[in-house]
């Protein structure tokens, strides 16, 4: 699994290319700013992309920019953002772009080197990997029609938005399947989304509506 990685400190960005390759996966190229970013993604066309927002030359969103940038070229591109804090902004609009698997994590996540790699993983899969951090953030801008939700419907919907499976938040929450099918029918209803088979559009779908 071919990997494009950004990250303008040098010491993490040989840590992140290590710990990348050590799990199996070949580094296609590892850059520090947004202009060699966007050539290497439309170049190599990888199976997915880690970003840092902030690069070089801005330090604003650079890495996000590039990122879309080359996703209008290469549509589906997996995306894969790292970010210092939650900047409700920058994940807004990765999230719009709705197409392919995404992901934005804090960068103190990538410590975890099994949570890290899993979320590259998940995300080059086509799926979602929501920072929990990222995902309580968005959740308190959603307004009013996230009252109408129980504090269960809202344990389970925080769980959805981090990508987790029926199975995963079943296990998560210690109830069963049923009871887990049964909460994110009454979400869908109640915020008047509709039902999909797709965990991937499903996530996307109630982050979407959480940002609006």
């Amino acid at each position: 699994m071919r990997v494009v990685l950004a990250e303008d400190l040098a010491l993490l960005r040989e840590g992140l290319v290590r710990l990348l390759e050590a799990t199996g996966f070949e580094i296609a190229a590892a850059v520090d700013n947004g202009p060699d970013l966007l050539r290497a993604l439309v170049d190599h066309r990888p199976d997915v992309a880690v970003v840092d927002v902030r690069l070089p030359p801005s330090f604003t969103d650079e890495g996000l920019q590039a990122a879309l940038a080359a996703r209008r070229e290469v549509p589906g591109l997996p995306v894969l953002v790292l970010s210092q804090y939650v900047e409700q902004l920058y994940a807004r609009e990765l999230l719009a772009d709705g197409s392919g698997g995404v992901g934005y994590l804090l960068k103190d996540r990538v410590f975890d080197s099994e949570q890290f790699v899993d979320a590259v993983r998940r995300v080059a899969a086509g799926g979602t990997a929501m920072d929990p951090e990222v995902v309580s953030k968005l959740m308190t801008r959603g307004g009013q029609p996230l009252s109408r939700l129980t504090p269960r419907e809202l344990e389970t919907l925080e769980l959805m938005a981090q990508g987790r499976s029926n199975a995963a938040i079943a296990q998560q929450m210690v109830v069963t399947e049923r009871a887990v099918a049964k909460h994110i029918a009454n979400i869908f209803t109640k915020l008047d989304l509709a039902v999909s088979d797709d965990d991937n559009r499903r996530v996307l779908a109630v982050l979407a509506y959480l940002n609006r």
